[in-house]
């Protein structure tokens, strides 16, 4: 079995937790001449964002329905990512998580990885009795998907080079919901944005959120933590 090291970095700033990342995806493709020889894919990094905007490579910057100063005067930031999809929110209360993996080792495509990124999240989100699917033609885990009152609960935007892959997927906990009102959440103006605290009514304890997460992630990519 393919073996990961995983980390939870708390609330850290993005462009420091990016730089990281960078650090790390770097390290693992200087690596992928040794494929062979162990059987180490990656890691796994779990972390809270302060206040933040961030805008994938593929994404409209007129998504961004707030000016620089109003922005500030809410305690956010904004970024140009490198990462692919358009624009999201990222803040408190929501896991972000960032799989810095090699998809060679593990023995699938970018396809399959986005596939068992969302389902490791649909089966988190069993667990506390909140049915969840994808949406055709669209990344991450939704609810009501077939209904007009679509709306999204996990999104996804990944980065890959060699194989190996960054950025990652944010799933809405405890997450403050109006900072979606500032932007056309990945792009679209027709769909709506959720959290686990909102369909469940009340706050979650997010250090259960992590380890449920954490888990399904590991099962669902047959990994095991070193």
């Amino acid at each position: 079995m393919q073996q990961i090291l995983f980390s939870d970095l708390g609330i850290l700033d993005y462009q420091e937790t990016w730089t990281y990342q960078e650090k790390l995806f770097d390290a693992l493709i200087a690596e992928k001449k040794d494929i062979e020889k162990n059987n180490f894919a990656g890691h796994l990094l779990f972390v809270e964002h302060p206040h933040v905007f961030t805008l994938g490579k593929s994404g409209k910057e007129s998504n961004l329905l707030i000016n620089e100063s109003f922005m500030r005067s809410k305690g956010a930031s904004f970024y140009h990512s490198n990462r692919g999809g358009d624009i999201t929110y990222h803040g408190p209360g929501q896991i972000v998580g960032y799989p810095i993996l090699d998809l060679n080792k593990i023995g699938i495509s970018i396809r399959e990885y986005i596939f068992r990124i969302e389902e490791s999240v649909i089966r988190t989100l069993k667990h506390f009795g909140i049915e969840s699917s994808r949406s055709e033609g669209a990344s991450g885990v939704w609810l009501d998907a077939d209904k007009p009152e679509i709306r999204k609960i996990c999104a996804i935007g990944v980065r890959a080079s060699r194989s190996v892959t960054m950025h990652g997927f944010a799933l809405n906990s405890n997450t403050d919901l109006n900072f979606y009102n500032y932007i056309n959440p990945c792009g679209f103006v027709d769909r709506g944005v959720t959290s686990l605290a909102k369909e469940l009514n009340q706050t979650v304890a997010i250090e259960d959120v992590k380890q449920i997460l954490k888990q399904e992630f590991l099962e669902v990519f047959g990994l095991q933590i070193v």
